[in-house]
Order: C-alpha cells, then sequence, then structure tokens
C-alpha cells in the first residue's frame, strides 16, 4: 500500500474529463476510414456474447450505426479506439469502410478512464466484470494496482466499522466516495461487503459468471463446495438444468451429509413440480400467446406419455 508519503494524486481535477462532462474536449465528429483506427493495447472488455454480436451486425445492416465510436488522434496519422469496440467490430465484419466517429484529443490515461467509465455503462454488464472494471477505474484514478485498491477499500470499511471519520478526510478515500457518487451504481461500502469477494471465487465459476451463464448468487453458494470435482459437477448440473438456487442449497447439504444419490429421473420429476408451482404463480393463464405455446407443451407432453 502506498505510504502518505507517496506524491499525492494529481488526476482528480480529471474527473469531468474522466466523466465526459468536460464541454472544452474539443472534439469533432466525422466519418473516418476504419483501417486508420487501431485498437488500444489494454481494452477494458474482454468478453463478448455470439447471439449479442450477431444481434448488432444485423442491426447495423439495416439502420447502419446510429451512435459515433469514440477514438482520439495519434502521432502516426492513425486513430485509437475508445470507446464502441462491438459496433466496431461488426462494422468490420460487414464489411463497412467508413465509420461514424467523435474525435477528442486525449492523453492516454484519459482514454483508458473514459474507455473504463464506458465499459462499466453497458447494459449487458455481468457482476465480474462490473467489479473488475471499478477496481481498473479505481486502480487509474489513484495511480495504484488493483491490489493495492482492495486494500484501501478494506481500510475504508473498517475505518468505518470502528467509526472512524478519519476516513472520509484521507484525500484517497475521497477520491473512491467521489468516484462511486459519480458512476451512480452502488455506494462503496456495499462494493466492498458484496463484490470484492467475487474475485476470490473459483476461476471456472468465475468464467460462467463473465459469460452470464450462471446468476451472482447461485455462483457464491456453489463456490462454498470445496471438493473441486464436486464443485465442477454442481456448476455444471446447475447450469445445465437450471437449478434454482433453493436446489442447488439442497444439493450441497446433501454433499456434506452424504446423501446425494438423485437420479436422472428424480432430477426431471423435481424440475416438473417447480415448473408447475411457477406457473401456478405466473399470469401465463391469462396471457393468449402464452396459453397458444403452453397448449402446444400440452398436446407434447401427452403425446410423450401415450408413447
Amino acid at each position: 500500500m502506498p505510504s502518505k508519503n507517496d506524491q499525492p494524486y494529481k488526476g482528480k481535477a480529471n474527473l469531468n474529463v474522466l466523466f465526459g462532462d468536460d464541454e472544452t474536449d474539443g472534439s469533432s465528429e466525422k466519418l473516418l476510414n476504419i483501417d486508420s483506427i487501431k485498437l488500444p493495447a489494454s481494452q477494458p472488455r474482454r468478453y463478448f456474447d455470439d447471439r449479442a454480436m450477431q444481434s448488432l451486425v444485423e442491426s447495423i445492416k439495416a439502420d447502419g450505426i446510429l451512435q459515433p465510436l469514440l477514438v482520439r488522434p495519434l502521432n502516426d496519422g492513425k486513430y485509437e479506439l475508445i470507446a464502441g469496440e462491438r459496433r466496431y467490430r461488426a462494422a468490420r465484419e460487414i464489411g463497412l469502410k467508413e465509420v461514424p466517429v467523435t474525435i477528442r484529443e486525449l492523453t492516454e490515461q484519459q482514454a483508458l478512464h473514459i474507455a473504463l467509465v464506458e465499459n462499466l455503462q453497458r447494459e449487458d454488464l455481468n457482476p465480474v466484470e462490473e467489479t473488475e472494471g471499478i477496481l481498473e477505474l479505481l486502480s487509474h484514478h489513484l495511480e495504484y494496482s488493483t491490489d493495492d485498491v482492495s486494500k484501501l477499500l478494506y481500510r475504508m470499511q473498517n475505518d468505518v466499522q470502528r467509526t472512524n471519520d478519519n476516513v472520509i478526510l484521507q484525500p484517497e478515500a475521497e477520491t473512491v466516495i467521489e468516484v462511486f457518487e459519480r458512476l451512480g451504481k452502488m455506494g462503496w461500502e456495499s462494493f466492498v461487503s458484496n463484490r470484492l469477494s467475487l474475485l476470490k471465487l473459483p476461476k471456472d465459476i468465475l468464467e460462467k459468471l463473465r459469460e452470464g451463464k450462471i446468476e451472482y448468487t447461485k455462483a457464491r453458494a456453489i463456490a462454498k463446495v470445496k471438493d473441486e470435482s464436486a464443485r465442477k459437477e454442481l456448476l455444471e448440473t446447475a447450469i445445465a438444468e437450471n437449478l434454482s438456487l433453493t436446489q442447488i442449497k439442497e444439493r450441497i447439504a446433501a454433499l456434506k451429509t452424504g446423501t446425494l444419490s438423485e437420479k436422472p429421473e428424480e432430477g426431471l420429476k423435481n424440475q416438473i413440480k417447480e415448473a408447475l408451482t411457477k406457473a401456478n404463480k405466473s399470469k401465463v393463464w391469462s396471457d393468449p400467446k402464452k396459453q397458444k405455446r403452453l397448449q402446444k407443451i400440452l398436446t407434447d407432453l401427452e403425446a410423450l406419455l401415450t408413447t
């Protein structure tokens, strides 16, 4: 952890630039040859859903790129992409020669900050990406490593729990609080309590979370299984059979007592029971479109049972 004798953080004055509030950024819009745009060496986004990408490709084919890409000029006459990587990739796949861009004069550090903020505003952001993105944003804004950011956040939490008001007087803590306020997603205390531990989950569970294959609450429950092979099997089953959180907890309890011996047919029976329970609580009966689909499902089920 950097000491108080380290040089003070110099980037706080750049919060307006970081969050796109600077009205004097000298930006301009134009059409740009796509071959003149380079991807940055460090990219906040790591996972792209194939179905979502294909949907974007079809949308751009039909309506074009509705929101310009954000780029910054480089010394070699090229431009570096700051925001809009999905649109850039889709345009490449379609074969577009030119794309609409907004050009802003930014330093490398400012560009990375804006890319991080833009990534955090995505609608399809999953908890892993969001947690990693917030840590990276704080890391670059404070000029700390992500490990040191985590230590700072835990220290802030400990100070608050000890009702030590000095935490608010520390420049680093004030910067953390302001960044969270500007993001508007959650408070820093909620982030420390509910999100930091997420990054300590096993790698296979983190990967499925990042891909959107399983919910955060289910992933945390599965991670409590100490036996690696049992945990991996439960993770695969939970995804394949879309187990509820209650079912997952029941299986974990059975693993602990050594009574987990459910056969495949028993799993199917439980799924049917749970589906009926959900159906009775839902509004499927009053929706004409759902009634038709439900009738087809019941017809198929009756046909299956009679064979």
